[in-house]
């Protein structure tokens, strides 16, 4: 039996990156301490991860300040929405294939 599975994202086929998306998808926009606690991972690999997001514009990155202190905002783009609805369609279709 020869059945046709579409591919997975490369980029949204990340383990921290799909929880990324998964939790920005939820709330629609968090802060760069708020998804830090979400997806259990360390500043750093959220920062690198954060940036490959924002290059494919899956994500917004707003940078500011509160109270003098640095905050990073992230948002979810329309185009991330789309990537992230195909990701799970995609991911579906491996899993109703019998």
């Amino acid at each position: 039996m020869n059945l046709m599975f579409k591919e997975l994202n490369p980029v949204l086929h990340s383990q921290l990156r799909l929880a990324i998306m998964s939790v920005l998808i939820s709330v629609k926009e968090a802060e760069f301490s708020y998804l830090k606690e979400k997806t259990n991972s360390t500043a750093g690999n959220l920062s690198v991860q954060l940036s490959k997001l924002a290059e494919e514009e899956y994500i917004s990155v707003t940078k500011s300040f509160r109270d003098n202190y640095p905050l990073t905002t992230c948002k979810v783009t329309a185009k991330g929405v789309k990537a992230f609805d195909e990701y799970v369609s995609n991911l579906k279709s491996y899993i109703s294939k019998k």
